[in-house]
């Protein structure tokens, strides 16, 4: 069995590199506004808007005609392919909007979960087919990171061997097309919370899975120094009658990642997992206080936890804009400080802050 391969060109290295530490610059993490289009509709019925594409392109140019001000505490945002090649009123191209508010625009590249054959209702990700392609264009468009979701269960049985191989390597390869295209990949596997499974079962899996995501992307010889993770925190099962404290969630969380993630990479930007904005928040800031060994950056990737307030202080009414893109700051500005370590918890309040915003078997 040969061992040889080659590393990057140092030009290439240090490009991904670059990118990889603005994302994570401290005090700074990422809004994940990737959402697929029957998901942005989901958002939107719950707040009686109709999901057209005006509607997608209005909200999302609230988001980022936000104040420039935003830019201190967001770094990056990730697009759906749609959003990347729309316009605000003006004509100005959202990718511009974002640039000039120091923030590097991103893209969610696979094409969505899909069932895996012979297992226990356990899925696999698409989406390789013409990656190389479409990165390359990409590229060229302004996106500068991409993101990909596998998605992981823990039940009875599962995750099975051949879900936690198959994610693992889906992502590998994944990851190592997005860095030949100059493009740094974020790494997402899922481990969903729902079940009735207790934290040291949800450690024990985020530590198997991880485990072998890292021995993928090793296989696959993808510069970690040019990537990102972006995993769930270590939570119990959603029906777990045992309530855990964010102390117990940051060192169970930290000591999972303490065992698997190489330092060499640069950043976590924990995905929000259906936690409340506030719980989001306060998980965030209990993991960077945590005393334990953290040689990367802890940081934030949320979706549903940056847009909640957002959402239900819109309401689809353009009178409303000012005030929900107030909201957008002043979660972004809380989850910049958790980031940190600085959070005073419950001192910042969104319209939304404590809605419950977990959703059953989120597959899509």
């Amino acid at each position: 069995m040969t061992t040889y391969f080659e590393y990057p060109a140092p030009e290439l290295q240090e490009e991904l590199r670059s990118i990889a530490n603005r994302i994570v610059a401290p005090g700074k993490g990422i809004l994940a506004a990737d959402e697929s289009t029957a998901t942005i509709g989901k958002r939107f019925a719950d707040i009686g808007v109709e999901n057209t594409e005006d509607n997608r392109r209005h909200y999302r140019q609230l988001l980022f005609t936000a104040d420039k001000m935003v830019g201190q505490n967001i770094s990056g945002v990730i697009l759906f392919h749609e959003t990347l090649y729309q316009k605000a009123d003006d004509g100005t191209p959202f990718v511009k909007l974002l640039e000039e508010r120091g923030i590097i625009p991103g893209i969610k590249v696979d094409t969505g979960v899909v069932p895996l054959f012979g297992a226990e209702d356990e899925c696999t990700t698409q989406g390789l087919d013409n990656l190389a392609q479409r990165c390359a264009q990409y590229k060229k468009d302004g996106c500068h990171f991409a993101k990909w979701r596998c998605v992981l269960k823990i039940k009875k049985n599962t995750p099975s061997y051949q879900a936690i191989m198959e994610n693992a390597n889906v992502l590998a390869r994944y990851a190592s097309i997005c860095q030949a295209n100059r493009i740094v990949p974020i790494v997402e596997p899922e481990v969903l919370p729902d079940g009735e499974h207790d934290l040291i079962r949800a450690q024990k899996v985020t530590e198997t899975v991880l485990a072998a995501v890292y021995k993928a992307l090793n296989d696959h010889h993808v510069f970690l120094e040019g990537t990102l993770l972006k995993p769930n925190m270590v939570t119990a099962g959603q029906s777990c009658p045992t309530k855990y404290t964010p102390q117990d969630i940051a060192k169970a969380t930290v000591t999972a990642l303490s065992r698997t993630v190489p330092p060499a990479v640069p950043g976590i930007t924990f995905l929000s997992g259906g936690q409340t904005e506030e719980e989001a928040s306060v998980n965030l800031n209990a993991i960077n206080q945590f005393p334990g060994k953290k040689p990367w950056a802890l940081t934030f990737s949320y979706g549903r936890a940056l847009q909640a307030s957002v959402l239900k202080a819109w309401a689809g009414k353009t009178e409303n804009v000012k005030t929900a893109q107030e909201e957008l700051i002043k979660r972004a500005k809380a989850n910049g400080d958790a980031s940190l370590g600085k959070y005073n918890p419950g001192s910042i309040q969104g319209v939304a802050a404590d809605v419950g915003l977990f959703i059953k078997d989120h597959n899509y």
